[in-house]
């Protein structure tokens, strides 16, 4: 329900040097003054951050635990229905803690011998490029804010329980980081601003919101999908359609409802196979081909 890289609420940094996130009067903590205090002050986390050094400490309160206790208990039971194996045994791989929010630093050191990737924290929007970019060398941006109390199952942006939940588990598979990798390099390697969105869009439809065919049924590998409370009873149900690079680099998508628009491998081999392929050896040329062919 989110568009990575590009769906945060702002962030500014005012005259006196004070950071504040500026949320939609739609935002669940909009009228929540104490929570509006901790996002500027975790945002502050992320603009003070000196790349190369320990991610600084989040002193996440209790009832912000609680929150990523009750989300990811109720994740796990639906993971063992929904999910891959390949995600599942990541799962088990990684071993994130249930009854708190892990800190990044945490994360990253969980993360590194397993895959080599380590996290870095973003207070809100990061450019495309740079966002997709240091996948190349194994980095991912994170926030570290976590959802508001009063709808723990429901989140308008993604939070560190997408960041963490979805994208670490995924970054603990030696298959799946591979993939995250050479998005990374489609990244670098392209040069126009259509290009680099066509490869976005490639990785929204696939390690995002991606679907297979796992053991004899659709399941979900794609962190948003599995993330997301709501979403991952509904995928099934929606509009499936072959894994086809020309068709996920050019579908419109709609960033504020659940994806209605899925696109399916048909297994883990058919996704490092195609995508995979793609990411690769695309350049400008090819890809603006692709686009000649969807029309």
């Amino acid at each position: 329900m989110f568009e990575e890289a590009q769906y945060f609420a702002p962030v500014a940094t005012r005259d006196d040097g004070t950071v504040e996130v500026e949320l939609a009067a739609s935002h669940p903590g909009f009228a929540d003054p104490v929570y509006r205090a901790r996002r500027n002050a975790i945002a502050a986390l992320a603009v003070d951050y000196v790349p190369g050094t320990p991610i600084p400490t989040a002193e996440y309160t209790p009832q912000e635990h609680e929150v990523w206790a009750l989300v990811s208990r109720e994740l796990a039971t639906k993971h063992r229905v929904y999910a891959t194996a390949e995600y599942l045994d990541a799962v088990e791989r990684l071993g994130l803690p249930g009854d708190r929010i892990p800190q990044l630093q945490e994360v990253s050191e969980l993360l590194y011998p397993l895959t080599g990737f380590r996290y870095i924290p973003a207070a809100g929007l990061v450019p495309l490029r740079e966002f997709y970019g240091v996948l190349a060398d194994g980095f991912f941006h994170s926030t570290q804010y976590i959802r508001h109390h009063s709808t723990p199952l429901y989140t308008p942006e993604p939070d560190v329980v997408h960041e963490v939940i979805g994208h670490a588990n995924s970054l603990a598979s030696d298959r799946y980081a591979r993939l995250y990798r050479v998005a990374g390099e489609a990244a670098r390697r392209v040069e126009s601003d259509a290009a680099l969105e066509f490869v976005s869009k490639v990785f929204w439809f696939t390690l995002e919101f991606g679907v297979m065919t796992d053991q004899g049924e659709l399941r979900a590998y794609g962190a948003g999908i599995l993330s997301s409370y709501g979403e991952i009873e509904e995928f099934r149900g929606m509009d499936i359609r072959p894994l086809d690079i020309a068709r996920m680099g050019t579908t419109h998508y709609d960033i504020t409802k659940y994806q209605d628009v899925l696109f399916r491998a048909d297994s883990l081999d058919h996704l490092e196979d195609v995508v995979g392929g793609f990411w690769a050896t695309c350049d400008d040329e090819s890809i603006a081909r692709l686009v000649a062919d969807a029309r």
